[in-house]
Formats: C-alpha cells, structure tokens, sequence
C-alpha cells in the first residue's frame, strides 16, 4: 500500500491555510475498518449509527438521522413537514441554491423573505410580511456559520402555526443562546460536504427533538421503509427517496469530530483579531450576527465593502488587490431571486399544471429583495480555511488591509 500523504493540522508557524481537508491516520483507520467488515451500508454496518449517537451529543438534539448530502437533509426535513404543491416555503434569497432547489422538488413555491441590510441574515420583518394562508414552512439560513434574529422568527413560526427548519448547513458548533443550532426549530439540517468545517466529502444530517418526525425521517431517507420493518415487507404508506449516507463516510466523519472543536477555536481567535483589523479601515465592516448568537461557527468571515470609502474603488478592484496580496477573497452569493432558474422552472409544465400560466410573474411583484440585491454588490467573503491559517499569514491579511486603506 503507498504511504499516506497527511494535511497538516493548522499550527502556529503556518504562513498560509492548511491544506483541505485535514487528516491523518485515523480516517485511514476508520475507512479500512469499514471496508475489511464487508459492511459497507448502514443497514447492516455500525459507522453511521455510532456518527448520530456523537452528532446528536454535539448539538443536544434527541434525534440525528445522518443523509446524503445537505440538500438531502433539506429534502427529509420538506418531506417530513408534508410540503407539496399549492404549498409556500419561506426562505432567505442570500443563500446558497440548495434551499430553494429543495423547495422546488416538491412542486412547492419558494417565497423570499428579504436580508437585513448588516447582517445579510434574513430580516424578521419581511417573514412575517409574507406570510400567507399557503405558507407551510419557513427555512432559516445560519449563513455564514452565523445566526440572525431566529428567536424572532420562531415567535414568528408558533404566532402562525408554521414549524421552523433551521438550515444549518454552514453552522457546525454555532450556538444560538447557549444551545447549539439546529435544535430550536421543528428540524435542523446540516452539511457534511467537501468545503464544510465539518467534511466526509459529501454528507448531510437532519436532527430533531419530536420522535415522531425522526421516525418519518429515517423512513423518508430510506424508500419510506421504515426503521423496524423486515427486509420482506414491502407494504409502504407513504413516498420517500434513497438518500441514506454510506458506512465510509460516517467513519470519516467520526474521524473528522475529534478536530472541530480545536479548528472551531482557531477560526474564532482569527475572526477576533480580523473584527479588530477591519476596525481600523472605514468602509470595511464586518456582518453582524444576531443579538443571541452566543457563538459564530464561521464558516466563512463575511464583511460588507462600501466603495464611496474608498474614493469610489469598487470591490472588483479591492478583491484583485486582495489576490496580490496573497490573501484570497470572493464577492460571494449573486442576487439569487434575479438568476434565471426560478423562471424556466416557474414555465415548466407541471408548475402550469399545478399553478396555470403566469405564475413567475405574479411571484416576481411579491420576491423583489432590492435589499439582497445590493447586498451580493458589497459583500466579501474569506473562508473558513483562511481562519484556520497561522499569524503570519494574518498578518499578510492585516498588511493587504492596510494598504487598501492607503
């Protein structure tokens, strides 16, 4: 067997991020342990089972069903709820496409709940103005690893009967009030994939703490087979997809929880010293979180570029300097309700089957966002690898920031 090249684990003379990701013998253990059982799904291994038990301890959740992939996690938790078509799902329109890709599968119609203009999370405010007698759900994005205001909106959820699914699929160790994220909504949703701080290449998981929902969970994400029913019973009482995770990944996983809490610290200790760098360069200000995030998981430091600062250079110009520099950064999301998608999937035929004609123009007056708009035109992202890097290459971040400045 060729030996095995290993990440190095972020240290204090790393003058750039680790590579990602970052392992070393103890997923090769865990991976050959499952490939040497011959038990390689989780109907008949142990890997994904014992991944739930450690994962539902990390967030305090009941329950902890480990899925596919993110989006599967969202697709559980939509199918759980009962979401169909005629049906309304709330949803942020700064977020990654999978939230409302999710909401589509089932025929359903994605209603946008504009940002707030700081935080880039959703704004309490616009929620409850779009609520209607067809809302079924809403979805709350910890974008960024951060949380906005979601005690508001879970006031917001129990006012009007309507349950809560806390999209957490960038808040690995956030914490809302004390208590980890995904547990303060009927069901919370996380992802496992390559770029997350927590990583088995692809992954997902949905917790919960009704027994009743994780029940119809584990059916949902195994072909609605339930968690006891025999291998011979193919009596089945309601739909459901294959979206079971694989007896490998959840050795990764396994292997990978033993690092979140040390990368968990370093990425706060850096997103600390950038809050103080960026301090000191008007015009670049850091996205607030919510008044009870009592922790940022930051999966990416998000902060917000305003060129009239700058003597009306504008982000591209400041990102190239960035790269220059040696310090990679992105402009992130694009205004998400102006991408074309939504309108070819509005037009399709079972969308003017399920809604008549004219239906992405009635959904165009209610779905604006002009706050998110000219928000993915400020925004900045560095990632959560960066925060992992050592202090000399904060300092390279620093000396690029200040120089900008000049």
């Amino acid at each position: 067997m060729p030996a095995l090249t290993l990440a190095a684990e972020p240290g204090a003379a790393l003058d750039a991020p680790p590579a990602w990701p970052v392992f070393d013998g103890s997923e090769e253990a865990g991976l050959s342990a499952v490939l040497r059982s011959g038990k390689w799904g989780r109907g008949n291994g142990s890997a994904v089972a014992a991944f739930e038990a450690q994962y539902a301890a990390l967030t305090g959740a009941t329950h902890c069903l480990a899925v596919a992939n993110g989006t599967s996690a969202l697709l559980v938790a939509l199918g759980v709820l009962g979401i169909g078509p005629g049906d309304e799902v709330i949803v942020p329109p700064y977020t990654f496409i999978a939230t409302v890709n999710a909401v589509l599968r089932f025929h359903a119609v994605p209603v946008f709940a504009d940002v707030d203009p700081a935080s880039l999370q959703m704004d309490p405010k616009r929620v409850a103005e779009q609520i209607t007698s067809r809302t079924r759900a809403i979805v709350m994005v910890h974008m960024a690893g951060g949380v906005g205001e979601l005690g508001q909106v879970l006031e917001i959820g129990k006012k009007h009967g309507i349950p809560v699914i806390e999209d957490a699929a960038q808040a690995h160790l956030a914490e809302w009030e004390g208590r980890h994220v995904g547990g303060h909504g009927a069901l919370g949703c996380f992802s496992f994939q390559a770029s997350k701080n927590l990583n088995s290449g692809e992954g997902g998981a949905v917790v919960t703490n009704d027994a009743a929902m994780a029940e119809r969970a584990f059916a949902f994400h195994n072909n609605s087979r339930g968690r006891t029913q025999p291998g011979v019973d193919f009596h089945y009482e309601a739909s459901g997809a294959n979206l079971r995770l694989t007896e490998f990944q959840g050795a990764l996983l396994t292997a990978q929880m033993a690092r979140i809490g040390k990368q968990g610290a370093r990425r706060l200790e850096t997103a600390k010293r950038l809050d103080d760098l960026l301090a000191e360069v008007p015009g670049l200000t850091p996205c607030p979180v919510g008044r009870g995030c009592t922790r940022n998981a930051y999966h990416l430091y998000m902060f917000r570029y305003e060129a009239a600062k700058f003597g009306g250079r504008s982000r591209t110009e400041f990102l190239k300097h960035m790269g220059k520099s040696g310090v990679s950064a992105s402009g992130g999301y694009t205004p998400l309700q102006d991408e074309p998608f939504l309108k070819n999937t509005f037009e399709t035929r079972g969308y003017q089957f399920a809604y008549g004609k004219g239906l992405f123009e009635r959904w165009r007056k209610k779905n604006d966002c002009p706050v998110n708009r000219a928000a993915c035109g400020e925004a900045v992202w560095f990632t959560q690898t960066q925060l992992l890097g050592g202090p000399q290459y904060v300092d390279r971040m620093a000396r690029a920031l200040r120089a900008w400045k000049s």
